[in-house]
């Protein structure tokens, strides 16, 4: 069945039937309508008949098509069945995207608001936004041996395939790993594990070098529940207990990327809750919170995703959402990543803060050095006897009356990677503008000192105050020895 799979998959790529090559069918209109959900500008866009045409209209969209030819391939295994005249997808059958065109996600055919339709239990979602950041997220140069929790219709083995020399993949949801199965087949995947069971159960006292997880982290009041959003465990507990229980499966050196909801609760930060999680992994780590909604947003937002939204049904289950959280004191939903890395030594370099703006993708493929600077910032000192350079890409803007001797603000702006900008004094900004890596950072202090004209110490002292938060926020680093 591989073999065949594998050559199915490979037709449908013979037909372009790939992210690029379904953007390049649409345009900027009906694919932007159709992020949307809205599927009248696509289907007026797809109607020529083309190989490419019929797969979209089959799998994207969800309407009958013609048989024949490829179709009769894709009703003989099993993924469209005939219905009268016309064939009908069965499942739904997705390009992935990641570096170029990536395999093919197999999941359960769409349930959109309004139609009428129901979501199953055990309903296996398809791609979207929240696995494209954690593919985003991961480690994106080459690891032994991952695994995936909560694997789904099997997306993130798609991305890592290319990477890793060995994917296990779990799931308390039978179904989905039938079909995370297919879509490896499909993608032309090689062996990847799949395994059922909750949580790291179904690896218990095995060690890898990475660990993802776009987990249930869906909080729900009691009641019906979808397993491929909910875990049945209360509030956040779910993401609570993959934080503190993952880094025990790791290697030495080994990291997790996690997606993951968090609690906000009236009288607690929400950053002293997730920073207890963190204090039990041991970890370095990097939380980052990048969107928050209140309840209502919240409650409305899975709702739709449900396909409950207009149903005689929703105003109980909106009352039951609403009522939830107000009796846990909840004010407010947070969503973001979080980042772990087994320690190399001492005390763990962590932090957790909050980021909305637009960032440089992919994140993954620099996480290491943000923590690397955490690191850095923790056990720096102006006598330590190693070089800092300033990072690559480093702009510096002066503010203040045209023509004026002295600037009121100096800012520090990074092009790249995390864009922060910081405001900073003028032995900073000097020390940006000379500081290559090339030189231990005594002599430069001392030579900036004497062309200011400022005190020696003075200087060294507020370098060794101000340069840990730079180097943390990642405008200096050190410079490799040897």
């Amino acid at each position: 069945m591989t073999d065949a799979l594998r050559r199915l998959g490979a037709a449908l790529e013979r037909a372009e039937y790939t992210v690029d090559g379904v953007r390049t069918l649409l345009g900027p209109v009906a694919g932007g309508a159709l992020a949307r959900d809205e599927i009248v500008p696509a289907l007026r866009a797809s109607g020529g008949g083309s190989p490419l045409e019929t797969l979209l209209r089959l799998f994207w969209l969800q309407v009958p098509v013609a048989g024949g030819g490829l179709v009769d391939e894709l009703v003989a295994a099993g993924f469209a069945e005939v219905s009268g005249d016309e064939v009908r997808a069965r499942l739904r059958v997705e390009p992935v995207e990641g570096d170029g065109h990536v395999g093919y996600a197999v999941s359960d055919l769409r349930v959109r608001p309004g139609s009428g339709g129901t979501v199953r239990p055990d309903h296996v979602v398809g791609t979207g936004g929240a696995s494209a950041s954690l593919a985003r997220l991961a480690v994106h140069s080459p690891v032994d041996n991952v695994l995936d929790v909560g694997t789904g219709c099997g997306v993130q083995a798609l991305h890592l395939a290319g990477r890793a020399g060995r994917i296990t993949a779990t799931d308390v949801n039978p179904r989905a790993l039938e079909l995370a199965a297919l879509s490896a087949g499909l993608s032309g995947v090689g062996e990847v594990e799949f395994l059922e069971g909750s949580l790291l159960e179904p690896v218990a006292g095995r060690r890898f070098d990475l660990i993802v997880s776009n987990p249930p982290f869906v909080v729900a009041p009691p009641g019906p529940r979808y397993v491929y959003r909910e875990s049945g465990l209360p509030g956040d507990e779910f993401c609570r207990r993959l934080v503190v229980e993952a880094p025990r499966l790791l290697n030495e050196g080994g990291q997790c990327r996690f997606l993951a909801n968090w609690l906000q609760v009236k009288g607690v930060p929400w950053e002293e809750r997730v920073g207890g999680w963190i204090e039990e992994s041991g970890c370095d780590a990097w939380v980052v919170q990048r969107d928050v909604q209140d309840p209502a947003e919240y409650a409305e937002l899975w709702l739709r995703d449900s396909a409950e939204a207009g149903t005689p049904e929703y105003r109980r289950r909106y009352d039951a959402w609403l009522d939830h959280f107000e009796r846990h004191d909840v004010t407010g939903i947070g969503f973001g990543w979080i980042a772990l890395r087994t320690p190399a030594g001492g005390r763990p370099a962590t932090r957790i803060e909050e980021l909305r703006h637009a960032v440089e993708e992919p994140v993954g493929a620099y996480v290491a050095r943000i923590l690397d600077g955490f690191t850095g910032a923790r056990n720096f000192s102006t006598a330590c006897g190693k070089s800092l350079r300033a990072v690559a890409g480093l702009v510096q803007e002066q503010i203040g009356p045209p023509g004026a001797e002295d600037p009121e603000r100096i800012v520090l702006r990074q092009r790249d990677r995390l864009r922060r900008a910081a405001g900073v004094g003028t032995v900073e900004a000097a020390l940006a503008g000379v500081c290559d890596g090339s030189l231990p950072l005594e002599p430069l202090l001392d030579a900036i000192a004497q062309l200011m004209g400022l005190d020696q110490a003075e200087v060294w002292a507020h370098a060794e105050a101000v340069l840990p938060e730079l180097i943390a926020d990642g405008f200096f680093e050190f410079a490799p020895e040897g």
